[in-house]
This record gives structure tokens, C-alpha cells and sequence, in this order.
């Protein structure tokens, strides 16, 4: 988990949530008064965010006290304890909505990747996550992905280059697109992994004549044109497959035998689990 993104993230969430005060809870709590108060799910799947949950209460407020009965992972049933938060109730009401918004975004991530690794049991194939994700929510977003069982991906623009198809027709062909990365790596004295879209087995061909690059991605092919590109790759650089793959299909792709999946459903398409965080009296 990159914590220092992370905590960024709940600087901007606090910031833009509390703006001058919470004046609800101001105007009717004494902010030395303690209470306690537990978060329960109302869903199944499995649960996300426990330990930046914990994070967010002691930004807060650092003697609140927070008791954990599940771990990030687990799986969870409507009425499941997760969590027990302890200590001045002012704080508590402060966090609980930036905290609920986290965790039931996070775990339905988590949920949804899960489900599509299972789909994949048996099989060597790993499910990459996207930068399809929530503008300002990414590092969480990601994480959850983690969680779930899948596989990050690039985390930004800056940690790995993509050649898609854009890159590559306004540099004038795929050849001209892989020069141009590795001179731009060399004279920049980056450590920069290359992945190059293809369009088409011919695509697959030329890359592999011409080299430089580190893994393959096959953009929209059938399954057999899958077949075909796995076979003349043959292990030598790394392979993923991209784009239109459905959870009927993808274990389909997978053995065909690439490397990776990459699913933008993992992030952009996800429902978020239903919690609810109750005060005892």
C-alpha cells in the first residue's frame, strides 16, 4: 500500500468534507464526551479498507481507539462485526461518512476482482487492474484490487510506458513508436518497462521482428486470433489480453495461454457493499 498517497488522498477528502467545521456535531457534542460505535455489513463479499479505516479515525483523532474483528480480505455476511471505534464521539461522527464511503467503494472492488479470480482457478493467467479508475480515488481503488486478489497494473502514466494504438499511429507506425520509447528511456536514464498494443496477428509479427519492447498486449482479438498470437510469441515476451473481455469469456482467453487480463470492470463498473456504522448507546 502506498501510504503516502494514500494519506494525501484523506487529506483532500477531510479537507473537502469538513471545509470550516462539522457543524452538526459541534453545535450538540462536547468534544471530551467518549461513546463507541460499531460498523456491520449488510452485504456479502469480501471486506476492504480495514486498515485505512484505521487510519482516517486517528488522523482525526489519534487516541480514538480502534478494534478490528476482520481483516482486509475476509470474506463477510450481512450482520458481521467488522470493526468497533472508541473515544469522543465528535470525532467519531467527523470520520464516519469519509470512512464509510472508503470501505464500501473498496470492498465492492474487492469483491469484483475476487469473483473474476475465481473465474480463473487452475490457471497461471494473473487479472490486472486499469487506470480506468476514480479521478482522486485511485491509490484506494488499487488497493482494493490487491485485496481482491488481483493484479496492479502501471499506477499512472509515470511507472510504465504504454504504446496504444494512439501513441503509435501519430509516430507513424508501431517500429517508429518503439524506437522513439527506448531513445526517450535512454536519454532520460529511466528504468521503464515498454508495453506495445497490437491490433492484429501482422502487428504481433512486426514487434516480435523488431524488438525492444516487453510485453505484448493483444487488443480486441478472437480467441483464436489469441491462439495464433500466443503460439508465434512462444514465452518470449510477455503477453495480455484487452478489450470487450466479459466474465463468460475470460477464462476462455486465459487458456489460450497469456500472461495477463487486463479488466477495466474491476473499478468502473462495481457495486459498492452496504455497511452501516451504529452507535452504542
Amino acid at each position: 500500500m502506498n501510504t503516502e498517497l494514500i494519506d494525501r488522498c484523506i487529506e483532500l477528502a477531510i479537507a473537502e468534507d469538513i471545509g470550516d467545521g462539522d457543524h452538526s456535531s459541534l453545535s450538540c457534542l462536547a468534544p471530551d464526551k467518549k461513546g463507541v460505535a460499531k460498523l456491520y455489513s449488510k452485504d456479502t463479499g469480501v471486506i476492504a479498507g480495514i486498515d485505512i479505516a484505521e487510519r482516517i479515525f486517528t488522523r482525526f483523532n489519534s487516541d480514538l481507539k480502534f478494534i478490528s474483528e476482520k481483516s482486509d480480505g475476509d470474506k463477510i455476511m450481512p450482520g458481521e462485526l467488522i470493526f468497533t471505534v472508541e473515544g469522543a464521539e465528535l470525532y467519531i461522527l467527523q470520520a464516519e461518512r469519509l470512512v464509510l464511503n472508503v470501505m464500501q467503494r473498496m470492498s465492492g472492488i474487492a469483491t469484483q476482482t475476487k469473483y473474476y479470480v475465481n473465474l480463473l482457478d487452475g490457471l497461471n493467467t494473473q487479472i490486472l487492474d486499469t487506470r480506468k479508475t476514480t479521478p482522486g480515488f485511485r491509490a484506494f481503488e488499487k488497493e482494493a484490487v490487491r485485496i481482491g486478489g488481483g493484479t496492479n497494473h502501471r499506477f499512472g502514466l509515470y511507472d510504465m510506458i504504454m504504446l496504444k494504438d494512439n501513441h503509435i499511429d501519430f509516430s507513424g507506425g508501431i517500429e517508429k513508436a518503439i524506437d522513439a520509447a527506448n531513445s526517450y528511456i535512454n536519454a532520460k536514464g529511466k528504468s521503464l518497462k515498454i508495453e506495445v498494443e497490437t491490433r492484429s496477428v501482422d502487428d504481433v509479427k512486426r514487434v516480435l521482428k523488431h524488438g525492444g519492447v516487453q510485453r505484448i498486449m493483444l487488443d480486441n482479438f478472437s480467441i483464436d486470433e489469441t491462439i495464433e498470437a500466443v503460439k508465434i510469441i512462444d514465452g518470449k515476451i510477455e503477453t495480455e489480453s484487452s478489450g470487450g473481455i466479459t466474465a463468460e469469456t475470460i477464462r476462455s482467453y486465459a487458456e489460450c495461454g497469456v500472461d495477463f487480463i487486463s479488466v477495466g470492470a474491476l473499478t468502473h463498473q462495481v457495486k459498492s457493499l452496504d455497511m452501516s456504522l451504529k452507535v452504542e448507546m
